[in-house]
């Protein structure tokens, strides 16, 4: 089975995965992790992909879906999530071309689906320890004792500097222009579940394990496959 998991920046994406790892023996398949190990090998293209970035520019997707193939042929016979990828309908299209040529193709795209102001909220909120990487949330998970880490009683503490709320609604534009058209591209598919990302994180887990179950047993889940 190959799952994607879709939804604006902070909707849950990497918590969710991690479960189905967790849950159903998923492996992950990250094109940002693959990007940065290819640099670390010292490849060729991870060379190339890191100049690229350091100009500040996007990794062709050539690069991607030549790693992305790789990634594939490897873990042949795996349940895998795809996390960064696509994110165009270009995308969308190569990905397609590359498992049909190895007799795959997607499962099921799930979308995480949150308010763009919830989210706002979620990431301007959020700093982590300094010391330990504890993370917490001004308003849904501060620290028990006011400047005091809970886990390992460091006093330091970080937030990254592009959790504003310029650069959080900058982020959220780039996501509704060029990754929401990957909805209706895949909805005449079947292959579109949308599930309320604004539900706690168990509640969204439980949906997104009726959405695998079904597609394990062949059976589309109405309850959560939506045309929004």
């Amino acid at each position: 089975m190959i799952l994607i998991l879709l939804g604006p920046p902070a909707a849950g994406k990497g918590t969710q995965a991690e479960g189905l790892e967790k849950r159903h023996g998923f492996r992950q398949v990250s094109t940002g992790d693959m990007l940065r190990a290819e640099d670390a090998h010292g490849s060729a293209i991870g060379h190339e992909a890191k100049a690229i970035m350091d100009r500040g520019e996007l990794v062709p997707d050539r690069l991607i879906i030549s790693l992305l193939d790789r990634r594939i042929a490897a873990e042949a016979g795996r349940d895998l999530i795809l996390d960064g990828f696509p994110r165009t309908v270009p995308q969308a299209e190569a990905l397609d071309r590359l498992l049909a040529a190895r007799g795959l193709e997607v499962s099921g795209v799930i979308v995480i689906d949150v308010d763009d102001a919830a989210l706002v909220e979620r990431i301007v909120g959020r700093f982590t320890c300094a010391d330990c990487g504890a993370s917490y949330h001004d308003r849904t998970r501060p620290t028990r004792v006011p400047g005091v880490c809970d886990r390992c009683g460091g006093t330091e503490f970080v937030r990254r500097a592009d959790d504003t709320p310029e650069t959080v609604a900058a982020r959220l534009a780039a996501y509704h222009e060029q990754t929401a058209p990957l909805l209706p591209y895949y909805r005449p598919q079947g292959k579109l579940f949308v599930v309320d990302g604004m539900a706690g994180i168990e509640a969204v887990a439980r949906e997104i394990d009726s959405v695998v179950r079904g597609l394990a047993g062949g059976v589309a889940h109405a309850k959560v496959m939506r045309g929004n």
